[in-house]
């Protein structure tokens, strides 16, 4: 299956620009940007089925222009990958030298995750 998606008009295989919904209460049917997740109640549409969009008499269209300044990675985006290469770039430390208990291995009692060692 392709990653684009697809206009939701029959027979048309051009790739999907807007989506469009509709809110039966207020009989009005809203245009706008593709939306992020394909709905099952939403019509994604190309360029020209959105063009040539109309709706039952009575109801009305509204169009919402895409934002541009929306469009694109935002600097909040690129600053969290920035800090996650940072992150990933990150040396290991060296593991933790065990004490002096720990070594003679001698486990006195164990609670989940925690270790009781005697210290004699």
């Amino acid at each position: 299956m392709s990653p684009v998606r697809r206009c939701s008009r029959t027979a048309c295989g051009r790739p999907a620009v807007n989506t469009l919904t509709y809110v039966y209460a207020d009989q009005t049917a809203v245009l706008g940007p593709l939306a992020t997740y394909a709905e099952p109640h939403a019509y994604d549409l190309c360029e020209l089925h959105s063009e040539r969009l109309s709706a039952p008499r009575g109801w009305e269209v509204l169009r919402l222009a895409p934002d541009p300044a929306a469009q694109g990675p935002s600097s909040d985006d690129l600053l969290a990958l920035a800090d996650a290469v940072r992150e990933a770039a990150r040396p290991t430390p060296p593991p933790a030298r065990p004490t002096p208990a720990e070594e003679t291995g001698r486990e006195v009692g164990r609670r989940g995750h925690l270790r009781v060692l005697s210290t004699d």
